[in-house]
């Protein structure tokens, strides 16, 4: 009875330890979320029936969307990214304009969407709601605040997503996400049935995968007359903005300069915008923060990027800070942490820099300019990295998003592929009140920018090839002559280096192969000798050696095969003769 009653603990020990195994292994991993983890609810907004012929049918009809949980649907609790928010608050009572247009417009909205705590960050990591996958980089952040729009436009669950922008919500998660996301100049669209941020900053943007869906939501909310397509005179490249950015200037400038030159026969302009903001900005020095004598990348931008965030720190105290003490355990401890110094001392002049920003950019772009600037640092961060709580990076990455954001100005972020299989964007700016010209110039030149995105991939591998193709010939010959001089084991080491840099030469195997015979390490000879007939049959010293490899291994029969291959290809081989004679004497 002893003996088993050790026996039964054993066994309940062991399946509690594999239990602990399994409960460890599926908190390590994400989950599979068939929405990514997009939706906070899902719902059906029909739109009416359509008018009888001979009117048109609606603009949208056939489209659906979501929309980001910032947006009142009349019946709904509208979350705001807190499950304490939608305890302490009723059902709206209204629905949004916005949303209502659209329906009427003929989309259908299937629900709504993640945002970042109380719309506060650009990072898409909500602790309480859990944080959307990317479907883009699962093991990647999707940007804030609307990451949820962003996912469900990128994983193909909708064909367009409402999300809001006050410091890049919309315009960073669309470039992490790897889709079109726009961002309607200041105050053109309505805010009204939205819960606030910082009104002076806050817009109604949207995502998209295709330019033509991109632009005909825009013309709705936008409500545009039909004209003509007026085409862009300048680009503008801002040098200075591609210097902050991880990712290879070249790799984001040479696509859209290409398809400038392409599209309209123009060259495009370098300018440093920092400068020239610094030139027209007369309080922009007030918020550098002692910068503009540091060793640092672009001080009038940082300058800019601190005035908008001290800007939006103050509106949303306005907004929410009251709330926020009354439930404040509730809260994320960093939204708390941030708002403790908000720099009041500077907030009065911020309305001024904004006024000035969009009288610079409008008289640099005027009717028919575009700026192009990065729309983020690089690739989106990885998950829980420490660069989401690092000041210096979210301040970096603010000196981008604060070019449109205080200035009102228009922006649009374009993906351009991939960098080391992450998804990476530029932006086009056009000056406020410009939205009709940067959605159909967008529409314009999507395709051609997509094809200068493949040219270039394709033109990268190309040289990157070239290079190894190269690099590998000259291993080869160092492994010539080191077979030469009969120092085997350099000789092995420099073809395998040819090898690992071009895999597709039968020369470089069949080389090493001789070698390996030197070294009497016959089973790799042999080897080597396969992989150079299966790449070149034709490769006479290629049977001749593994003939020779099997033969000291003692495959005799197969010896003469290869022997005799030899002797087809070459029947005057002098060597192949004397082995097949030799084992037929041997082996008769």
């Amino acid at each position: 009875m002893a003996s088993s009653g050790a026996a039964t603990n054993i066994f309940v020990l062991l399946g509690l330890g594999i239990a602990g195994v399994l409960l460890a292994a599926r908190r390590l991993r994400r989950p599979a979320r068939p929405d990514h983890g997009a939706f906070i609810a899902r719902l059906e907004l029909l739109p009416p029936p359509q008018p009888p012929p001979p009117q048109a049918p609606h603009p949208l009809t056939g489209l659906c969307f979501a929309i980001a949980d910032a947006l009142h649907v009349r019946g709904y609790i509208t979350s705001f990214g807190s499950l304490e928010w939608a305890r302490t608050h009723e059902e709206a009572t209204q629905t949004s304009p916005v949303v209502s247009a659209l329906v009427d417009g003929g989309a259908t909205c299937v629900g709504k969407t993640v945002i970042d705590e109380m719309a506060y960050s650009i990072h898409g990591d909500n602790k309480h709601l859990n944080t959307p996958t990317n479907p883009a980089a699962p093991d990647r952040v999707p940007g804030g605040c609307s990451s949820g729009s962003a996912v469900a436009v990128a994983g193909g669950m909708v064909d367009f997503a409402l999300g809001i922008d006050s410091i890049g919500g919309v315009r960073i998660p669309g470039a992490y996400c790897g889709v079109l996301a726009f961002r309607p100049s200041h105050a053109v669209v309505s805010n009204g049935g939205v819960i606030p941020v910082a009104p002076s900053l806050d817009t109604i943007g949207w995502f998209a995968r295709d330019p033509s869906v991109l632009r005909r939501v825009g013309h709705l909310l936008l409500r545009l007359p039909y004209a003509d397509i007026r085409p862009p005179r300048h680009f503008y490249i801002a040098d200075d903005c591609f210097e902050l950015s991880k990712i290879p200037a070249r790799k984001l400038t040479q696509v859209v300069t290409k398809s400038v030159e392409k599209l309209f026969g123009r060259q495009v302009t370098r300018v440093n915008l920092g400068n020239y903001l610094a030139s027209r900005i007369s309080t922009l020095k007030n918020y550098s923060n002692g910068q503009e004598n540091a060793d640092t990348k672009g001080p009038s931008l940082l300058a800019l990027s601190n005035a908008m965030r001290l800007l939006h720190k103050r509106e949303f105290k306005d907004q929410h800070m009251e709330w926020i003490n009354s439930v404040k355990a509730s809260v994320d401890a960093r939204i708390v942490s941030s708002l403790s110094n908000d720099g009041d001392s500077v907030i009065d002049s911020c309305q001024h820099v904004r006024n000035e920003a969009r009288l610079a950019l409008s008289a640099l772009l005027k009717d028919d300019g575009i700026l192009v600037i990065p729309t983020a640092l690089g690739s989106p961060p990885k998950l829980n990295a420490k660069e989401l709580s690092s000041e210096n990076y979210n301040s970096q990455t603010s000196c981008l998003s604060s070019i449109a954001s205080m200035s009102g100005c228009c922006q649009v972020s374009i993906p351009l592929g991939t960098h080391d299989k992450c998804p990476i964007s530029v932006s086009f700016i056009a000056r406020h009140g410009g939205d009709r010209f940067l959605l159909d110039t967008t529409q314009t030149m999507y395709a051609i920018i997509q094809e200068q995105v493949e040219i270039l991939a394709k033109s990268n591998v190309s040289s990157k090839q070239a290079m190894n193709e190269e690099a590998a010939e000259v291993a080869k010959e160092k492994g010539n002559s080191a077979f030469k001089e009969k120092q085997w084991q350099k000789a092995v080491t420099f073809y395998t280096e040819a090898i690992k840099l071009n895999g597709k030469v039968a020369t470089y195997y069949s080389n090493r192969a001789a070698a390996f015979l030197e070294l009497t390490s016959y089973r790799q000879a042999e080897a080597d000798c396969t992989s150079a007939i299966d790449l070149d049959p034709k490769i006479v010293k290629a049977y001749l050696r593994r003939g020779t490899a099997r033969e000291m291994l003692g495959y005799y029969k197969e010896a003469v095969e290869d022997f005799n291959h030899a002797l087809v290809l070459e029947p005057m081989n002098k060597t192949a003769s004397v082995a097949i004679n030799r084992l037929k004497k041997l082996f008769p």
